[in-house]
């Protein structure tokens, strides 16, 4: 199965790390919902822990992709910069004839 997006896997990954423990502690722990910036900031560290524990491998092939994207944009325009090259090399070879 070819993965069609993993930037957006690893977003969604990341949000629910995050949202899963918010709503735990919102629902489950009445003392967050007044202080709901506590739980906010506990769901916080609780999200970027699980994200560095679970969430590797989506991070990698996002970044692969993000990589791949790159370099075939820098490939495509070193060749469109290596034909204007040529064509300008090839309108002044004619001029010196």
């Amino acid at each position: 199965m070819k993965n069609r997006a993993p930037f957006l896997i690893y977003t969604v990954l990341r949000l629910l790390a995050f949202l899963v423990p918010l709503a735990i502690m919102w629902f489950f722990f009445p003392i967050f919902r007044e202080y709901w910036w506590l739980a906010a900031i506990f769901a916080a560290l609780i999200g970027v822990s699980i994200s560095m524990l679970f969430l590797r491998a989506p991070l990698t092939d996002a970044s692969a992709r993000i990589v791949a994207r790159r370099d075939s944009r820098e490939s495509a325009e070193q060749a469109d910069a290596d034909a204007e090259d040529a064509a300008i090399d090839g309108g002044i070879a004619r001029r010196e004839d």
